[in-house]
């Protein structure tokens, strides 16, 4: 048995943060990644200088705003297969969503890595607030469809949903506001029903361990964040959690994401 690790990461921008991302690939030892928020159309991704960084990469991406990419690290896995590139069954211009099947070398034990960049839903009632609740109600669907096919899966992104309060720097302020509202977290516990485990959660019962901080008055160093980007696993992988954290190093770089990376371990 070895031990792999699968990491999510909000970039807010590849095109900056493109050197923090490689660093990281190299000393974290990351061996697959989903990330949100890339803003580069596919025409320039940087594909080639992660290929460099010994991982395989598949990508959809738009101007501005939203894209997503999933990189594997090739002395781990074989070329990504069975790839998608938009959430089956809702039709959306935007680039949130990619799986694709990574099969091990060692042990050929094929596993599906969705990730997603969840919509925000700007405010409770609004329409974006819709689009979130049937995008979600469309992602469950999907996993209930992709867990018969495959039981090893792991789904990872930014969710933008807290899932309790304990996720929350304060959550008397935030009460019934967006990302901690009582359908966004009801959306969250029925990814749960479908037989997926918070692999944090599975490891660790901390209070005031966020993944995301406000770049606005100081918000990481007064620790004022939210834990929003998560780690699933499937029931076929519950057991095999080796670890799971919250990386918050590349917070504190000059120029960082908004987001830290979040990762999980598992003994395969």
């Amino acid at each position: 048995m070895s031990n792999i690790t699968f990491a999510s990461w909000n970039v807010n921008s590849l095109k900056v943060r493109l050197p923090q991302l490689l660093d990281w690939l190299k000393t974290s030892g990351v061996d697959a990644v989903v990330l949100q928020e890339t803003k580069l159309t596919d025409d320039v991704f940087p594909a080639r200088a992660i290929e460099e960084a010994g991982y395989d990469v598949v990508f959809a991406g738009q101007k501005t705003y939203n894209g997503v990419a999933l990189l594997s690290k090739r002395d781990v896995f074989l070329p990504p297969e069975d790839v998608l590139l938009a959430l089956p069954g809702f039709p959306d211009d935007h680039k949130r969503f990619v799986a694709a099947t990574l099969t091990t070398k060692d042990a050929g034990r094929p596993i599906r890595f969705i990730g997603g960049y969840f919509p925000n839903g700007m405010t409770p009632g609004s329409w974006k607030y819709l689009y979130k609740l049937d995008w979600l109600a469309a992602l469950a669907k999907h996993l209930g469809d992709a867990l018969a096919q495959c039981p090893d899966v792991v789904l990872g992104g930014d969710f933008n949903i807290a899932p309790e309060d304990a996720d929350v720097w304060n959550p008397v302020e935030r009460k019934d506001d967006i990302l901690v509202s009582a359908p966004e977290r009801a959306a969250f516990r029925e990814l749960l029903k479908l037989g997926f485990t918070d692999s944090f959660r599975l490891i660790s019962d901390e209070t005031a361990r966020y993944s995301w901080w406000d770049y606005r008055m100081k918000g990481f160093e007064n620790n004022h964040g939210l834990r929003i980007d998560h780690l699933l696993v499937s029931e076929a992988l519950k057991a095999r959690v080796e670890h799971a954290g919250i990386d918050t190093g590349p917070r504190g770089n000059a120029q960082p994401s908004d987001h830290a990376p979040v990762t999980v371990t598992l003994k395969l």
